[in-house]
C-alpha cells in the first residue's frame, strides 16, 4: 500500500515561518499557507485514489470513518472552519497529516470523498491534545466538525488504537513533511494516494459552529 511520500532536504526557519508555522496565532493577520497547502495535497490524493477506484474498480476499506456521501463543504472550506474554530497551533495541521499517513499505513484505506472530513476533525483534534498547551474538548471539536460527541469518542478510540498510541513526531520527520508542503508552495507536484470518508453537511450558519453537519 503506498503512502504519502517522505523527501529529504533542507528546510530552514525562513521555510516555517513563510509555512505559517511559527507564533502565527500572536498577532498575525490571515490564515497560514499550511492550510491550503494541505488542501491541495489531500484534494490532488482523494481525486487519484477515487479515479483509480472507477478505472480499476477497486473496493475499498469501509471504516467508521466512512460517511453516507461526500459532503457539498469542500476540504479547504472544513480545513479553514476547524483552525477558524479550534484555535489550535498551525503546526498541528502537519502533525495531522503525519497522523493520516500513519494511520493509512495501518490500515490499507483509501482517502476519498466519503472519508477525508471525519478523518481531518479526528486527527487536528488528537495532533492539537498532544501538541498544544491549551485545547477545546471532544464536545467542542464535535460540534465543529458537525459530528455527534459520542461519534468523534469513537472515531477518536479507533484512531488511536489503529496508530498503537503511536503519537509522538521527532523533529526530523516533523521536517520532512514540511518540505513536502515547500516543495508544494514551490510548485512541484507530489502525488499522495491519501483516501476515503462519506460525509454529508448542511452548514446554514458559517459563524456558528454549532450549525455544521456531516453524515
Amino acid at each position: 500500500m503506498a503512502t504519502l511520500a517522505l523527501e529529504t532536504g533542507g528546510i530552514c526557519s525562513d521555510d516555517y515561518v513563510a509555512l505559517g508555522l511559527k507564533d502565527l496565532r500572536k498577532g498575525s493577520i490571515g490564515k497560514p499557507q499550511i492550510l491550503s497547502l494541505l488542501s491541495t495535497l489531500l484534494e490532488r490524493s482523494v481525486q487519484k485514489n477515487e479515479r483509480i477506484s472507477e478505472t480499476s474498480q477497486t473496493k475499498d476499506v469501509i471504516t467508521m470513518f466512512h460517511g453516507l456521501r461526500a459532503p457539498s463543504l469542500s476540504i479547504q472550506q472544513y480545513i479553514d472552519r476547524i483552525f477558524k474554530y479550534s484555535c489550535c497551533s498551525s503546526s498541528c495541521f502537519v502533525i495531522a497529516y503525519i497522523y493520516m499517513d500513519r494511520f493509512i499505513q495501518q490500515t490499507n484505506i483509501f482517502i476519498t470523498s466519503l472519508n477525508i472530513h471525519r478523518l481531518l476533525i479526528t486527527t487536528v483534534m488528537v495532533a492539537a491534545k498532544f501538541m498544544d498547551d491549551a485545547f477545546f474538548n471532544n464536545a467542542y471539536y464535535a460540534r465543529v466538525g458537525g459530528i455527534s460527541t459520542r461519534e468523534l469518542n469513537k472515531l477518536e478510540m479507533n484512531f488511536l488504537f489503529s496508530l498503537d498510541f503511536r503519537l509522538n513526531v521527532s523533529v526530523q520527520t516533523f521536517g520532512k513533511y514540511c518540505l513536502i508542503f515547500k516543495k508544494e508552495a514551490n510548485g512541484g507536484l507530489i502525488e499522495l494516494p491519501i483516501q476515503a470518508c462519506g460525509v454529508e453537511e448542511s452548514w446554514t450558519n458559517k459563524d456558528d459552529p454549532t450549525e455544521m453537519k456531516i453524515t
